[in-house]
Formats: structure tokens, sequence, C-alpha cells
């Protein structure tokens, strides 16, 4: 066919015969793009959601399904990801440490639980650690400030958010400082959630004083097509000469000056304190993450790891701190760091008593990650409520579940366990508040307890289960953070430290109100409906 004969057969068509053709190709790549979500998702309800998404706005929902639909970390992070965990698994094992311990410790009701997070991570149960629960910020920022000025060897800092206002500036000044003095010091800060720090002049003023400043999973258009922008790394850790460790929800903010623009009060926020003089410990798993994280990022950081790990002189780990005793500076610690202020008027509305240190507390880090760990954590969450035989008590800023775990919590509920979720009554994402409320009337209907905290954003991540097993953390309730983020959770096995933490939600109780069937039910129909059409799209918030 000449080029004649092509531009007469395209001159005889009509407006209806290109539409016609626009409305096959249209069926051919919804029927294309349905049968890729069916195969590709593993959770019903997400594949529920992207194919509403789909065919309720189709232009939308394929550019959205092509940019985000899938949890994809890129190829090349991936192979880094692997490649670093074998020089840290070959480490291990050249020095013999072994990770992968401790199932014999626990009582045979949570060896199942703990084989789930050790299966998947290699991190196994670490007794002998010394702990304390951080509930005011200033204690936090009091206790980092003190820990870093008094480091020896090295600060590995691994956060989500760091937004350099307030506190957080004594933070910076004390680790170019800390750097000055020779203390080698590595920050890794998510590209998204830490934008303002990575172009701020306390960034650079960090890089100047000779801190490494690690961007994580930076963002971009072009890097956008090969993997998900909003999969992002909500960490966060501190390990300071590897025998000291901070995790918790507390990002690298002043409450005081972060989000008052918001109108949702100050954010709540707690984290661990750990000691310990073990060769392994929690501190020195949370190392092995954070230097894997590092490697991961780039090639240059990759080979950087390699010759760390080669020329391995026990500085990747130490073992006995020369500097000071290390028990002096956990009592000093408890003695002398109050912390505490009254609280600023409309700021919020609870005061956390100080909390004394635990000795000898056993416990293991469960990281996870998209395509690396599976569904670690949820798949643990799962398993804990569904063995819970009196006390279930969750606090979460974002309470979106899915299918499974809303019914795990109802029928715990139903067999007569105490079920209590604590979440904020106002949070500072508008879907997610809908979302969320979605799910009250059955929760409420079968025995769960409901209760909406007054005093601020409360953005603590707690689980507690009976009176011996915590999960303590950076995981939301929610799809993102079981599916698409990189997070972090502690397992407390010890009864002690779950009583800190049951504590601790005791106190947020005397801050909130609770959620009656009779009241819920009285809603006009109108915000029921909005509320469960915004639930059909839950799984991808």
């Amino acid at each position: 066919m000449d080029i004649f004969s092509i531009e007469r057969f395209f001159t005889t068509w009509t407006w209806v015969d290109i539409a016609e053709l626009g409305l096959v190709l249209h069926i051919i790549l919804m029927i294309v793009m349905t049968l890729r979500i069916v195969s590709v998702q593993r959770n019903i309800g997400v594949s529920i959601a992207w194919i509403a998404v789909l065919y309720t706005v189709p232009v939308f929902g394929f550019i959205a399904y092509i940019l985000l639909g899938e949890p994809m970390i890129g190829r090349r992070y991936r192979e880094r990801v692997d490649q670093a965990g074998l020089l840290m698994d070959d480490m291990a094992r050249r020095e013999n440490l072994v990770f992968d311990q401790g199932k014999e410790l626990l009582t045979a009701n949570y060896r199942g639980v703990s084989q789930i997070g050790t299966r998947w991570t290699g991190l196994g149960v670490f007794p002998g650690h010394n702990m304390q629960l951080l509930t005011d910020p200033n204690a936090i920022f009091q206790g980092l400030v003190n820990d870093i000025n008094t480091a020896q060897y090295t600060i590995l800092m691994e956060f989500y958010i760091i937004y350099p206002k307030g506190q957080v500036l004594e933070v910076i000044e004390a680790l170019s400082a800390a750097a000055q003095r020779g203390v080698e010091c590595h920050i890794l800060a998510d590209s998204v959630g830490s934008f303002s720090f990575l172009n701020s002049s306390e960034h650079d003023a960090l890089e100047r004083a000779g801190v490494f400043v690690h961007q994580s999973l930076p963002v971009g258009l072009f890097k956008t097509l090969f993997k998900r922008s909003d999969v992002r790394n909500h960490r966060k850790i501190v390990v300071i000469d590897e025998h000291i460790g901070y995790m918790g929800s507390f990002n690298l903010v002043d409450p005081k000056f972060f989000k008052q623009n918001k109108n949702v009060g100050q954010w709540i926020d707690v984290a661990i304190r750990t000691t310990s003089q073990r060769s392994i410990s929690i501190a020195t798993a949370m190392a092995v993450v954070v230097a894997t994280d590092i490697g991961a990022e780039n090639k240059d950081n990759l080979d950087a790891l390699n010759q760390r790990v080669n020329n391995y002189t026990r500085k990747l780990y130490v073992m006995n701190p020369t500097i000071n005793d290390l028990n002096s500076r956990v009592k000093a610690l408890d003695e002398d760091s109050d912390g505490h202020e009254p609280p600023e008027i409309g700021a919020t509305s609870i005061v956390l008593p100080k909390m004394p240190i635990v000795n000898d507390v056993l416990a293991q880090l469960i990281p996870s990650a998209p395509q690396v760990t599976a569904h670690v954590i949820y798949n643990t969450l799962i398993t804990v409520i569904h063995r819970a035989n009196h006390r279930i008590r969750i606090t979460t800023p974002y309470f979106v579940p899915d299918e499974a775990l809303s019914g795990a919590l109802t029928i715990a509920a139903k067999r007569g366990v105490d079920v209590t979720l604590i979440v904020p009554e106002k949070v500072d994402s508008f879907l997610v508040q809908h979302a969320s409320q979605a799910y009250y009337q059955e929760l409420l209907e079968a025995g769960v307890n409901i209760a909406l905290f007054t005093g601020g954003l409360l953005h603590t991540k707690t689980v507690v289960i009976d009176d011996d097993y915590c999960l303590f953390g950076t995981v939301n309730i929610d799809m993102r953070s079981f599916y698409l983020n990189m997070e972090v959770s502690l397992a407390i096995y010890t009864p002690e430290m779950v009583a800190q933490v049951a504590d601790c939600q005791e106190v947020y109780l005397e801050s909130c109100w609770y959620v009656s069937l009779e009241e819920w039910q009285k809603r006009r129909g109108s915000e029921r409906l909005f509320d469960n059409v915004v639930r059909l799209f839950s799984p991808l918030l």
C-alpha cells in the first residue's frame, strides 16, 4: 500500500469510526489493567480499590496506577539492599555474631510470633537491655544531646522528618561538635519528609562540620517511571557508639514548631532509650539496619560499606565502651534529666510521668520494607491479636485497617477480650479521618472501645497485648505502613517494660472521650455515606 492509498484510507474515516476505535482501545486497556491489578496485588482490598479508581476515573486511574499502583522500590535499589545485606551477613559469620538467636528465652506462647520476625529479618530475641520510656520531648532531646556529647566512636541517625527548628538546633549543634572532635556521624533523612532540612543552611553546616548526610529514596520525574515516589523511609532510629539506641514514633522535630498551622495541636510522641553491654543487642541490630539502609542508597555508599566491613576492627560494633561507665550514664539520665515542663495553653492537656529504667529487658527488633521483608509487621500484628486473652490496647494516629485486621479486632472483642482503640480526635489528613470513621460502626457493635484523644495529635504507635507483649515503633495501623513504607518496630517481651507502655496509654485515656454506639448511630445519613465512600479507597491511603 503506497502513501496515497494510506491517505485515502484514513480520509474515509468518520468521527463515528474514530470513536468506535477509541472505545475498543479503551476496553482493551481496561481489561489489561484489570488483569494486571488482579495478578499483581496480593491484598483483595487493595485490588478492589484500584479497580474502583480505574473504572470511576479511567484516565486518572490509569496514570495513578502506573505511577503509584505497585510497591516498587527500584531494581537497582533492591539489588543494593541485597548486596548490603550479604556484606553484613558475611561480616557476622566471620566475627561469630549470631543475630537469629534467643527463641528459647521466650515462653511457648510467643515463640511462633517471634519466628515471624526472625524468618524475614534475620533478627532474633536479645536479652539484657536497660530500657527507659521517654514520654516528653524535652526529655528525649536532653537525652539525645547528652549522649551525643559523650559519644566516642560513631553516631548513626535515620529519620523520616528532620525539621530544623527549636530544640532540633541543639541536636544539630551537638552533632557538629561531635564530628569536629573525630566522631563518625551519619544522618539518613527521607528526601520527602525531610525536604526542608535537606535544603536548609543547617544541612550545609553539618556537612561542613564533617557529618555525612544521606538522602533516603530521592524522588524525581524520571525516577517515578521506575519506582514509586510515595514509598518512603518512615524509620526513626538513633544509635550512639552502638550500645545506646533510641527508637519510637518521635521524628527529629520540636512539636512546639512543627505543623502548628494544621489546627490539630502539638504532636504527642514517645521514644525508648535502650542500652546494653552485650556484643549483640537491640542497638547493634539498629546499627545493622541503618548501615544497610545507607549502603543501599547509592553505589558510593555501598562501596564505602564494603570497605568498612572488610576493614572491620570492632568499630562497627563497639563491645566495651571506655568513655564512661555505662551504668552510671544510665543512672545519670534517670536522676538528672527531668525535661518536663507545664504544657502551653491550647497545645496539649497531657502531662506524662517520668518513667524509671527497666533492667534486663527481652526484646526483638523488626524492620520492614516493601519487596524485602514481605508483610512481617502486619503478619505479626494479626497473630498477636488472635492470641490475646485479656487485653488489646492500640494507640495510633492513623487507623485505616483492612478487612482481616478489622475482623481480628471485632472477633477478639466478641470472645471477651477488652479491646481499646486510642486515636486522635483530629488528624492532619481529611481522607484518613473519614476512612477511619467508616470502621467505627462495626467495631462499636462488636464491643470495641474507641477513645478519641483531645490533647493534640497523638502520634504514638503502640500495641499492648495482655500484660506481657508490646509492639512499639513507627508503624501506623494502615496499609501504607504495612505494605509501602520502610518501618521499624520493637517487640517487647518483658512485663515490667510492657507495663510502662500500658501506663502511658492509661494517661492518654484521661484526655479522651469514648464514642458510644448510640450517639454514633445518630449521625446524619450523608455523613455515614461519605465515610463509606472514602472507605472504598482506604487501602490506597
